[in-house]
């Protein structure tokens, strides 16, 4: 049977599916809810959530808006310190088996009483989290920095990684790439990040431009959440938390589109 340029090109609708993701409402009417506050459970049962109380969330349309004044922190968990804010997707967006996920999405940060030059004392954040394996793929952004971030980590609750004993990588590792892109306080860019499972492969991009590669990625991503977040990345000092003096975090969060290819 001969093949058409019509059969050609249905096929290639039935292996590429592109949606968007916003309902920033529901956050505020909690109907149909798209996102809640993310958090992880502690071992006494009960629940850290990372929730600013005093934070400000307007949506404008598909847009939403946070502000708030940091105020939250743990002493004991570096993970629960670092998160302030975050809202969680309720949808789960599916890797195709051996195909590529991509998400793209507008985002701005404006950061306030934040040490100049140091992205980790306070920023505004998306991260796209598979908390069956424990990876994280993020953009962390703040008043003059942008930094992809690529990362295996042991979250509450997910399984360990497998470990050989003669690995040549570690077995939890996160790489904060900072970038030489100029950006400044409120400034829109245009952020990317795919993951192409078949390939292990992922990239990051910054209005258009490929600002980092990793190849050989030791786990099979399954799916990922979206979260939104405002953050530190301080380490606990000797059983205390030294990263709220004070800030005062925005972050402005657009649309996403996902895209998946199969292959």
């Amino acid at each position: 049977m001969k093949t058409t340029q019509d059969d050609s090109v249905a096929e290639k609708q039935q292996q590429e599916e592109t949606i968007t993701y916003a309902g920033y409402h529901s956050i505020i009417t909690g109907v149909e809810r798209a996102w809640v506050y993310g958090g992880f459970p502690l071992p006494d049962g009960s629940f850290w959530r990372y929730r600013e109380p005093n934070a400000a969330v307007v949506v404008e349309g598909e847009r939403m808006r946070v502000s708030a004044k940091l105020t939250r922190a743990n002493n004991d968990v570096q993970i629960l310190d670092n998160a302030k804010n975050m809202f969680f997707s309720t949808r789960r967006f599916e890797v195709p088996e051996k195909g590529e996920i991509s998400f793209e999405w507008d985002g701005q940060a404006r950061c306030a009483n934040t040490v100049p030059g140091d992205l980790y004392d306070g920023f505004v954040s998306v991260n796209l989290l598979d908390f069956s394996t424990g990876v994280a793929l993020d953009f962390f952004t703040c008043n003059d920095v942008i930094a992809s971030v690529y990362a295996l980590l042991p979250f509450p609750g997910v399984p360990e990684p497998a470990d050989v004993e003669d690995a040549q990588k570690p077995k939890y590792f996160c790489d904060f790439n900072e970038l030489s892109l100029p950006t400044a306080p409120g400034q829109k860019h245009r952020y990317g990040i795919r993951y192409h499972r078949g390939k292990d492969e992922v990239r990051f991009f910054v209005d258009g431009q490929n600002v980092g590669t990793y190849s050989e990625v030791p786990v099979k991503m399954n799916g990922f959440i979206i979260a939104l977040g405002l953050m530190t990345e301080k380490t606990i000092d000797q059983g205390k938390s030294i990263s709220v003096h004070g800030q005062v975090l925005t972050g402005v969060w657009g649309t996403f589109t996902i895209t998946t290819r199969d292959e």
